[in-house]
């Protein structure tokens, strides 16, 4: 069989692609939504064009190349797919996402064959940067921000104290909040350096240093970013300085890093722009193992499309629940009247919550989301719901010790002292026989289970205290008795 016709291999590959787009078509929504919706990612928007401007300045080494139809391709579909259907059974959207690119890539290996592909291989990977990934940056560079603050804050005369990402600064109390951690300049700023490297570079060492100076930089200067906005706020008010934050910090400040990364790795520069991508002869071999280009088509769109049906099919199980759930009397507790306004937040549940006090001025919130079935749109885990919602007047302030065997969170409601509510939160998760603190089991269990296609209610325990009483939580789970019991009776599986 010789190699095929470019045209040919091209036409097919753009119809497989758009078949799989077709398929998966609510992530590439979703995927879309975010770019557009998103400050952190909406760098991502411009990742699609810089793939495409790549791919366009190795056209004449790829010219030189004849493309093939390439089965083992296939296998690398069949990953692909798997990998959505991974991240689909656990209702992790960027899981999906990942098999999303991940199943297109593999079409253009399969399509266009293993030498195509290796001449590719620089926007292939550069398209990773298509899923929005990094969100578990946010948490560290809040960190890092506060302790980049507080030093500064003492060398500049301004008497501070933090609490977790609270920073009290002379007049007002400041949050290092997730936008305020640096994350999407990071983000970007790394998606902006490694396209740099790769066309200004020749050496891997070099690019490896630019790379690691491109991260160092913009998380220093977002302390240094957080310093200056509290120093505006102590100089002038807190309005101004929020101004100053968002037009001339916000902007101004980071093109100037920006600017200031590549001036600095501009005369290292070891790469002529004329030089070519790469090397068409070392790719000029006809690699064995070839395929008709249209079964290999009809093979590889039929591969993707198996994992969809299979997920329908599996994950759609609701369990039936008792038409009366109510959370039970506790031995030595009796009902009282909540303090604070405060309920986890879980679309898709049914959510029940009680107060109960004891004899010694003790006083506990239970809180339970129960989901007859996980799926996006009403899920554990979900971005912006549990113990907290995007527009809640609490706030997260540190992560505690674990109480009674649960993950414990401080909140602390955002009223103008800052200071004047406080509520610890300790929780546990029951999804099948699985009992965790941990929401990357959460995950797992999910997946297994609609995977699997087994029983998928899945169950959210808060035990919460006003102010710190955390032995208060800890002797009210010993008089609810295990968890696992607890959870399992209300939803009628005992």
């Amino acid at each position: 069989m010789k190699p095929g016709r470019w045209s040919y291999h091209l036409a097919l590959l753009g119809v497989a692609a758009l078949f799989v787009l077709f398929l998966l078509r609510r992530d590439v929504a979703h995927l879309v939504e975010i770019w557009w919706t998103s400050t952190t990612y909406g760098h991502c928007l411009f990742i699609g064009p810089v793939v495409g401007w790549l791919i366009w300045q190795r056209r004449p080494e790829l010219e030189q190349l004849a493309p093939v139809a390439w089965w083992p391709g296939l296998l690398l579909v069949a990953a692909g797919g798997f990998l959505w259907l991974l991240g689909e059974s656990a209702t992790v959207a960027l899981v999906r996402q990942l098999g999303l690119v991940a199943t297109l890539e593999a079409l253009v290996v399969t399509l266009l064959g293993p030498m195509v592909a290796r001449g590719l291989l620089f926007p292939l990977a550069y398209a990773w940067f298509l899923v929005p990934f990094g969100a578990e940056l946010e948490k560290p560079l809040q960190q890092i921000t506060v302790a980049i603050v507080m030093p500064l804050l003492d060398w500049s005369g301004i008497p501070a104290s933090a609490d977790g990402v609270l920073i009290h600064a002379g007049r007002y109390w400041f949050e290092v909040a997730e936008a305020c951690s640096g994350s999407k300049f990071v983000l970007a700023m790394i998606a902006f350096a490694t396209l740099v490297a790769n066309l200004c570079f020749r050496s891997p060492w070099r690019r490896a240093v630019f790379l690691i100076v491109s991260v160092i930089v913009p998380v220093l200067a977002n302390g240094i970013r957080a310093w200056g906005t509290i120093f505006a706020a102590d100089l002038t008010s807190i309005e101004v300085a929020g101004g100053v934050d968002h037009i001339i910090f916000g902007w101004v400040f980071f093109a100037f890093v920006m600017a200031a990364v590549l001036a600095i790795g501009w005369q290292f520069f070891d790469r002529s722009p004329d030089d070519p991508a790469f090397d068409p002869a070392r790719l000029s071999a006809i690699p064995r193992r070839r395929i008709d280009p249209l079964l290999a088509e009809i093979l590889a769109v039929t591969i993707t499309a198996l994992y969809p049906s299979w997920s329908g099919f599996a994950g759609s199980r609701v369990a039936a629940l008792p038409a009366h759930m109510a959370l039970p009397d506790v031995p030595g507790w009796t009902p009282a009247p909540q303090i604070s306004e405060w309920r986890p937040y879980y679309p898709g549940a049914q959510v029940l919550l009680r107060t109960y006090a004891d004899g010694q001025g003790h006083q506990v919130d239970l809180a339970v989301g129960i989901f007859p079935q996980q799926r996006e749109g009403g899920k554990l885990g979900a971005f912006g719901t549990g113990i907290l919602h995007e527009a809640d007047p609490w706030i997260r302030v540190a992560d505690l010790a674990p109480v009674a065997g649960g993950d414990a969170t401080r909140l602390i409601e955002t009223t103008p002292d800052r200071r004047t509510m406080q509520r610890v939160v300790a929780s546990w998760y029951r999804i099948g026989d699985t009992l965790t603190p941990d929401m990357r089991r959460v995950k797992i269990e999910t997946m297994k289970a609609r995977l699997l296609g087994r029983r998928q209610v899945a169950v959210a325990v808060h035990v919460s205290s006003e102010g710190d009483d955390r032995q208060a939580i800890s002797a009210f789970v010993q008089a609810l008795g295990p968890i696992d019991r607890f959870a399992d009776r209300l939803t009628g599986r005992r």
